[in-house]
């Protein structure tokens, strides 16, 4: 299972949540499929984990919703929204 977060190119917030197939879930969110972002299209996958099974991918997507997961995601990915924000 896959754990993962999105970011929106319209508002630069954050989506998270969890697949076994990872590519085909972003795509779903790009089209629309998905009703939590589908007026935040586009959306770049930003960040991902793997997990052994659902109980723990559910665990971790608990926890990157959290504010203290929120601080990790920054944290791990700060040069990336660094680059980003000077191409705006």
């Amino acid at each position: 299972m896959y754990v993962y977060v999105l970011q929106s190119d319209l508002d630069k917030k954050f989506y998270t949540g969890i697949t076994q197939d990872l590519m085909k879930r972003v795509g779903e969110h790009n089209s629309g499929i998905s009703k939590a972002t589908k007026t935040r299209v586009p959306l770049k996958l930003v960040y991902y984990e793997f997990c052994l099974n659902h109980k723990d991918a559910m665990k971790r997507e608990g926890y990157l919703k959290t504010t203290w997961g929120k601080r990790y995601i920054n944290n791990r990915i700060t040069n990336y929204l660094q680059e980003t924000k000077k191409c705006t």
